[in-house]
């Protein structure tokens, strides 16, 4: 027996690029696991780019046929004005990085309904982004900007995001911002110690190795890495999950590198296809250490990841990180002075580099410490960073827009 009293599920669109199975970054993780537990408390849409899905509620849109062979950014900004045009009949519209903000925000206009975004990132921390975008990056730009000074909240993934939001626009009423962290399913993300996949990928099990899981870009700071790893200790295994390269410029630099640490040392195994999900836990699962040495990142959700496979963590102290990563106790942040043009570049790149290799190396000397960061990383997992928890956040954030 049904309750007539009862009111209708809030209808709330989800608008974003990513959405499994095409999922490549951090951003794409975030929106598959909010959509499965909020689904527990509204009724959600998803909208996304792509292929079409044959999941119940989503809808995937190709780029407009008109702009074929345009630039990317105008392509990109051709889907969302398709995408807002799906939302007709949403309480709530709710986008995810610039690839999508341009949608929520002509939706929130059509549509007369209240606009949340989310901040993976910022177009103006990623000014590496013109190589790759010509002047793609200022379309970019201006509609992150648009979307965010217009919306009606702002979630930021980190106290350290929020921050950043308020530097970069500091028109945006600091009420509107509301911090709820990145999640982690702990069920998916849990130690596998089976051996197939590293035996496969020729990891040696005797040998202690570090790990680094990620795309191959600016931010990711994988050639400070690649610097580092010259100066580990003899014994110890660099192993590479690092592809899609952003520009064919750090694919090359990326290249040169790794080709120099190999006439260097053994024991450098790059896997350069994208893993699938329970293979990169085996990996994790077996890393002596798994690093981070990004140079932008707002929380950084690989670092959950790894926690919760029982992984010590070595990462940059930088935006949301130290958040994430209890220096001493799940792992070793490594300073980082930066310089103030939103590039995120070291002041001292030699300083970084030999305090990266020197956290790494005291944690591949001293194996049992690892072990001890690595089950205090998973129980922190547990503990803080739940995606129930998160989903009833965010619902709290859309709550607070809508009439009593």
């Amino acid at each position: 027996m049904t309750d007539s009293n009862a009111k209708p599920a809030l209808r709330v669109d989800l608008l974003t690029r990513e959405y499994p199975p095409e999922v490549y970054g951090g951003a794409g993780v975030h929106v598959e696991y909010l959509a499965r537990d909020l689904r527990r408390l509204a009724d959600v849409r998803v909208h996304c780019f792509g292929a079409q899905r044959s999941e119940p509620g989503v809808t995937a849109y190709a780029e407009p046929a008109g702009l074929a062979g345009a630039n990317a950014a105008l392509r990109t900004l051709g889907v969302d004005l398709e995408m807002a045009a799906g939302c007709e009949g949403s309480a709530i519209v709710h986008s995810h990085t610039w690839y999508a903000n341009l949608a929520g925000h002509t939706a929130k206009l059509l549509h007369g309904v209240p606009h949340v975004v989310t901040t993976h990132s910022l177009e103006p921390l990623r000014p590496w982004k013109a190589e790759q975008l010509g002047g793609g990056y200022a379309l970019s730009s201006w509609a992150e900007r648009t979307a965010i000074e217009a919306a009606d909240a702002v979630v930021a993934v980190s106290a350290g995001m929020k921050r950043d939001v308020l530097a970069a626009y500091p028109s945006v009423d600091p009420g509107k911002v509301r911090v709820v962290h990145n999640g982690i399913d702990t069920e998916q993300y849990a130690p596998d110690h089976g051996t197939d996949v590293i035996e496969r990928l020729g990891i040696d099990l005797n040998r202690p190795s570090v790990v680094f899981v990620g795309r191959i870009t600016r931010q990711k700071g994988l050639p400070y890495l690649l610097r580092a790893c010259r100066d580990l200790p003899p014994q110890a295994q660099v192993v590479l999950l690092a592809g899609a390269p952003d520009t064919p410029e750090i694919a090359a630099e990326v290249e040169g590198l790794a080709t120099q640490l190999r006439g260097l040392r053994d024991g450098v195994i790059w896997v350069q296809e994208m893993l699938p999900k329970h293979e990169v836990v085996q990996v994790l699962t077996h890393a002596t250490v798994f690093v981070c040495p990004s140079v932008y990142e707002p929380m950084g959700i690989v670092n959950l990841e790894a926690m919760a496979c029982e992984t010590a963590v070595v990462a940059t102290a930088t935006g949301g990180i130290p958040e994430v990563v209890a220096d001493g106790e799940t792992g070793l942040l490594v300073p980082i002075e930066q310089v103030t043009d939103g590039s995120g570049t070291p002041v001292d790149p030699d300083r970084f580099v030999a305090d990266l290799a020197a956290r790494l190396t005291e944690l591949l000397e001293d194996p049992k410490r690892a072990a001890e960061m690595g089950l205090a990383g998973r129980r922190r997992a547990i503990e803080h960073f739940s995606w129930a928890s998160i989903a009833e956040r965010t619902m709290e954030v859309y709550r607070s827009l809508l009439p009593l």
